[in-house]
């Protein structure tokens, strides 16, 4: 398929594509604006939409600016580079609104201003390369996510983590499937091997730098520790190779401060803390409530989330799906918080949290889409939305943070 039509664009959509029409049908253009004529390539052609390929902009947006980046465009990491950083902000506000109402059937959703990241550039604490068979370092293409594209440069990790991956090298067909790095307090550094051998791979490095392998079933301290000391607001936390914690530092300790600003917790409260990784949320409410209870499903995450309360005897943590343990939970909560990956919550999940009800819940999301289809399901059971506030964790890119607190 090699069609190229010019397209007026109208609107920009969740996941960082422009819309326009062509032939009856919507047409997906990436790396475009809404008010710009371009022509595209249309690389895919389903019942009801297309998706199309960037070829020229006929007609800039006076919006439009030069990206910083000579791989945007081809590489898939980010998506709005070629928008002003406030642009961005007020895109991802209106999407965020736009996606609660036409998929939630919230009217006048109570979406707050964003809260705007402190660094445009830099920010990441945690970077993930593919490998291709040459042994070359790479980001996933954004026309094919089975291509591989080489990169010279990227302006999202932080300082310490770029000084140090253009140095990696490793041998044409490697094991290796993945290389991530991450960065914690005082620069320190730890790379992760990712691969389906058992065998740990050959590799020098320099000295001081963690390396750990990893594979479905296990992890490997091959140099240094398995984790790292990560600060938010002043607090260390231990978070091992295997664990999720939030990528933009500086951001997760304004989340942590506006939960503290806004959940109605005594030293009577019994608060669940659901999908609750290391314990980043759990660390600084649990002296401030007579009760904490963790669920978490990732061995490694409970592992650091023990490390990290292990200062409070009021703490509980079961290790499982939330789908699993929410149904069986015969504790009641005051107030919770669930922090759910993409796919949102658990349909089991929900209702088990329905059947609780709570006084309070913060739903912290990373995909408005679930978001909204959970808080209609919230409002069904009950709920009022009393405030949705956009945090930019991800700048240059289509992904939207979000805190909710519902009140029953």
């Amino acid at each position: 398929m090699d069609k190229v039509v010019e397209i007026v664009l109208t609107a920009l959509s969740y996941g960082g594509e422009a819309i326009g029409r062509y032939d009856g049908r919507a047409v997906f253009v990436p790396f475009a604006l809404a008010g710009e004529t371009v022509r595209a390539r249309i690389v895919d052609e389903r019942k009801n939409y297309s998706r199309a390929e960037l070829v020229e902009v006929v007609k800039a947006s006076p919006e439009r600016i030069a990206p910083r980046c000579p791989h945007y465009g081809v590489c898939g990491g980010c998506h709005y580079q070629h928008l002003p950083y406030p642009a961005q902000l007020k895109l991802k506000t209106e999407i965020l609104r736009d996606q609660l109402t036409r998929i939630g059937k919230l009217e006048n959703p109570p979406v707050q201003p964003i809260v705007p990241a402190p660094e445009e550039w830099g920010y990441r604490n945690h970077v993930q390369f593919h490998l291709d068979q040459s042994g070359v370092l790479g980001f996933v293409a954004a026309s094919d996510p089975t291509e591989l594209i080489a990169i010279k440069e990227c302006f999202l990790p932080q300082a310490a983590i770029n000084r140090l991956w253009p140095t990696l090298e490793f041998e044409p067909d490697s094991p290796v499937e993945r290389v991530s790095l991450r960065v914690g307090m005082d620069d320190e550094l730890l790379l992760a091997l990712e691969s389906d051998e058992p065998e740990a791979p050959e590799m020098e490095t320099e000295a001081g730098i963690s390396v750990v392998h990893i594979t479905e079933n296990d992890s490997v301290v091959m140099a240094g520790d398995g984790y790292l000391l990560i600060s938010v607001l002043g607090r260390p936390f231990k978070v091992s190779a295997a664990s999720f914690f939030q990528v933009n530092t500086g951001m997760a300790g304004q989340m942590v401060t506006h939960l503290l600003e806004n959940l109605p917790v005594t030293a009577a409260s019994t608060l669940l803390d659901v999908y609750c990784g290391v314990g980043l949320f759990s660390a600084f409410f649990a002296p401030k409530v007579g009760k904490l209870i963790g669920i978490e499903t990732s061995s490694p995450a409970c592992e650091d989330f023990a490390f990290n309360l292990d200062e409070f005897e009021h703490v509980d943590l079961y290790e499982g799906a939330a789908e699993e343990i929410l149904p069986a939970l015969k504790t009641r909560a005051d107030v919770v918080i669930v922090d759910p990956p993409r796919a949102g919550l658990d349909k089991a999940a929900l209702d088990a949290l329905l059947r609780l009800k709570p006084q309070t819940l913060a739903y912290v999301s990373c995909d408005p889409a679930t978001l909204a289809r959970d808080a209609a399901r919230l409002l069904a059971g009950g709920y009022r939305l009393k405030q949705v506030t956009p945090f930019d964790l991800f700048p240059q890119t289509y992904h939207i943070e979000s805190i909710s607190i519902f009140e029953c």
